[in-house]
């Protein structure tokens, strides 16, 4: 399978807004560890939540944008197989989250907040894009 130019960029955008999304939050775990050490860890695992979290937020967003181009492709007639397959990849990938959440909270070497954070990330820019595009049209 051929990946689309839309499905590439659409990656690309949530790729990198979820990178600099992490990166910030990584910068206020190292402000708020200079302010209340105790409070908030900055360590190995600040930054393996980061990488996980982003990897996985990313990956899920790739994953939905090969099955909308997969189910694109299909015919009027395979509408009802084309609903399924669109459900059979919400299923997993929303698994694959919940997976990676587990691992979160009960993997000592993964920060949970740093872990669990990009995972809302593309939902927002997805808003935020469109917000901001529906203004430009008025």
């Amino acid at each position: 399978m051929v990946v689309q130019d839309a499905v590439k960029k659409e990656t690309t955008f949530i790729a990198v807004g979820t990178a600099v999304v992490s990166l910030l939050v990584i910068v206020v775990f190292f402000i708020l560890h200079q302010l209340v050490p105790g409070y908030a860890p900055f360590d190995y695992t600040v930054f393996l939540g980061a990488i996980g979290g982003t990897i996985v937020a990313v990956g899920n967003f790739f994953w939905m944008g090969l099955t909308v181009q997969k189910i694109t492709g299909m015919s009027e007639e395979e509408t009802d197989r084309a609903r399924s397959t669109m459900a059979v990849s919400l299923r997993y990938r929303t698994m694959l989250q919940l997976l990676w959440v587990v691992l979160s909270i009960f993997v000592p070497a993964i920060n949970l907040v740093t872990g669990v954070a990009p995972l809302f990330v593309p939902s927002i820019l997805i808003k935020i894009r469109g917000i901001l595009s529906a203004r430009k049209g008025r």
